[in-house]
């Protein structure tokens, strides 16, 4: 079993940055594939970013490209959503999970964190 703990959320102005972890315990991550995820109040849950088990390749929803970067720490087992330019919209509860298959992915999750909510001001 993978346990994920997500960590720094908060409430930013537009425009500002946050950078959120994920640390795993349990086993290590480091052939899994990992991704975020986040939901907004009265909407589904949505793909945010993947990134494969060794962090050479990543992939974004077209709503975050440029402003969030996926990436990992293997041999701290913790992954991280550096969120820039932030907008509104962004507001959400953010997740991280990991699949246990290497490879990047917008579905098929295996293990979920409890997630850590981000608010954006305008």
């Amino acid at each position: 079993q993978v346990q994920l703990v997500e960590s720094g959320g908060g409430s930013v102005q537009a425009g500002g940055s946050l950078r959120l972890s994920c640390a795993a315990s349990g086993r290590t991550i480091s052939t899994y594939g990992m991704g975020w995820f986040r939901q907004a109040p009265g909407k589904e849950r949505e793909f945010v970013a993947t990134i494969n088990w060794s962090g050479v390749t990543t992939y974004y929803t077209h709503s975050v490209k440029g402003r969030f970067t996926i990436s990992r720490d293997n041999a701290k087992n913790t992954v991280y959503l550096q969120m820039d330019s932030l907008k509104p919209e962004d507001t959400a509860v953010y997740y991280c999970a990991a699949r246990i298959t290497g490879g990047i992915a917008t579905t098929a999750y295996d293990y979920w964190g409890q997630g850590t909510q981000v608010t954006v001001s305008s």
